[in-house]
């Protein structure tokens, strides 16, 4: 029994160091109605992020056939894992000048989704 609770625990974390590890992307859909504004404010955000030493890549997209939800614009910012993805969430909590930027975003957009995914390997 102890053996396969070893077991059980020993699988447990190899699945756990593969989730951790693979590429994440965080997906934020807004509403904005100044589309030029809310982008030149995430290349601002995506310099302050790097100068922070975030390897956070950040990209934003106009959604043209969606349906009800065309002209949102849908924001994607790549992690190359979970670690990464957790220590800018830190970063965006504890840092004056990240947080600043941040409402500077609040002020221009409607946050409609935020989604977390990861990528799928075989």
């Amino acid at each position: 029994m102890k053996t396969r609770m070893g077991l059980i625990a020993l699988v447990a974390s190899f699945l756990c160091v593969g989730i951790a590890n693979a590429n994440t992307l965080r997906v934020v859909v807004v509403q904005t109605a100044d589309v030029s504004a809310y982008v030149k404010s995430l290349q601002e955000g995506q310099a302050l992020l790097t100068k922070k030493g975030s390897p956070a890549h950040i990209r934003a997209w106009v959604a043209r056939y969606a349906g009800p939800e065309a002209g949102s614009i849908v924001v994607s910012v790549e992690y190359p894992n979970l670690a990464a993805l957790a220590k800018d969430d830190a970063l965006f909590e504890g840092d004056a000048e990240v947080r600043a930027w941040l409402q500077g975003l609040a002020k221009i957009r409607k946050i409609v989704s935020d989604s977390i995914y990861e990528e799928a390997k075989p």
